[in-house]
């Protein structure tokens, strides 16, 4: 049975560009990785866990940040499976945080073995213009981006 995560993707727009936030993995196996192992802020959640509910609760434990939006104001992005096999599901919502204020909350690992430490879920994170962001994100999650794209272009006139 497939893990199955939630999050959000934040976006904003700056000087007529769009911008994405994105965050960096904590943790001694990420600390020296850049490029393809960005992520949105997501987390995993249980099966009977209303899947945006979850998003949000995780983009909060992730960044510090909740967001106050409504509901109605989050875009679907629909589902990837990752490398791993994890579906991520991710929605959409405008906004605009300090990235560099986040806070995160942590998790145990050994390292080096024998020797258990706390590193933070998310050691920093950013906001990305979408060439950017399309180079730093971990390969399946770059469909969100022209998702969201795709979600923010005007109807075609008939």
């Amino acid at each position: 049975m497939p893990l199955h995560s939630a999050g959000i993707l934040l976006y904003r727009r700056r000087d007529g560009q769009l911008e994405l936030f994105l965050a960096h993995p904590g943790g001694p196996f990420w600390k020296d990785k850049d490029a393809g192992v960005w992520s949105i802020p997501k987390g995993l959640y249980e099966p009977d866990e209303e899947p945006l509910a979850a998003a949000r609760r995780e983009f909060h434990e992730e960044t510090g940040t909740r967001l106050d939006a409504p509901d109605a104001a989050f875009i679907p992005l629909g589902e990837v499976t990752q490398k791993g096999g994890k579906i991520v599901h991710a929605w959409a919502v405008e906004g605009d945080i300090d990235a560099a204020a986040i806070v995160s909350n942590t998790y145990a690992v050994q390292w080096p073995k024998g020797t258990w430490r706390r590193y933070p879920e998310i050691d920093r994170a950013g906001w990305f213009g979408v060439d950017e962001a399309r180079d730093k994100l971990l390969a399946a999650q770059v469909a969100f981006i022209d998702r969201l794209r795709a979600a923010l272009q005007p109807p075609a006139a008939s």
